[in-house]
């Protein structure tokens, strides 16, 4: 038998957020990878652009400050998101790329880690 994963649906990683949209906002993601729902981002500081959150990088991406909302598929160009950027607790187990740090950074942003 074949067993089939489902993937993370958009905003599943969500327990609570702001009330209507204050929690998300658009963003754009530099091209690259497929990124799931519930992936970890930084911010690219010269370009403006939102990446996978890495804790080595000396980008500006080093520091968490969002999650994806829903997945994106892989692009050579820019492509344009939506993001949680504040006031949400969220799920660990549903998080891509989380780590220690980035816990204590999205908490700054007050995305609160369950």
């Amino acid at each position: 038998m074949t067993t089939i994963k489902e993937s993370i649906h958009p905003g599943e990683f969500l327990l609570s957020e702001g009330a209507g949209s204050i929690s998300r906002e658009a963003i754009n993601v530099a091209a690259g990878e497929a990124l799931p729902a519930g992936q970890v981002l930084g911010l690219v500081s010269a370009s403006g652009e939102f990446a996978p959150y890495s804790p080595a990088a000396e980008d500006g991406s080093e520091v968490a400050v969002a999650i994806l909302f829903a997945g994106l598929a892989s692009s050579d160009i820019v492509r344009r998101g939506r993001a949680v950027v504040r006031l949400a607790e969220v799920s660990e187990a549903h998080l891509t790329g989380l780590d220690l740090d980035g816990e204590k950074a999205l908490g700054k942003q007050f995305i609160i880690v369950r």
